[in-house]
Parts: C-alpha cells; structure tokens; sequence
C-alpha cells in the first residue's frame, strides 16, 4: 500500500486502502500496522487532525481490528 509522510511527531506515515477498507499506520518508533474494517471517514479525519497521535489515540487505538507488518 503506498502510505503519504506526514508531519506528526507520533505517525511518519499514513495510507488507506478505501476498497478494503485498511488503514496503515507507520510510526515514529518504526512501528507499522495495518488496521481493518476501518470508515474512510476516519482516515479523511485523521489526516486532516491538528494532531494526528490524539486522534489516532481517541479514535482509533483499541477500536478497530489490526496487527502488526513490522
């Protein structure tokens, strides 16, 4: 999935796959996961966040299925 950098100091990258409906995050740490069955709302909202690691925290962490590519 090809993911856009973006300027977080929690997130280095975000993709989304609106087919399939998942979301990859890759983070700061080197983290990255793959989200499932996660809205396309979701993902226009969190890119558009005035901080991306409070919204990954209050809408995404512990909401949606995921595991982790590396």
């Amino acid at each position: 999935m090809l993911r856009t950098p973006v300027d977080s100091s929690a997130l280095r990258s975000v993709g989304y796959d609106a087919a399939h409906r998942m979301l990859e995050l890759e983070f700061t740490c080197g983290g990255l996961y793959a989200y499932r069955s996660v809205p396309g709302r979701v993902h226009r909202e969190l890119v558009a966040a005035d901080s991306l690691g409070r919204y990954f925290a209050r809408e995404i962490r512990d909401r949606y299925p995921y595991r982790r590519l590396r």
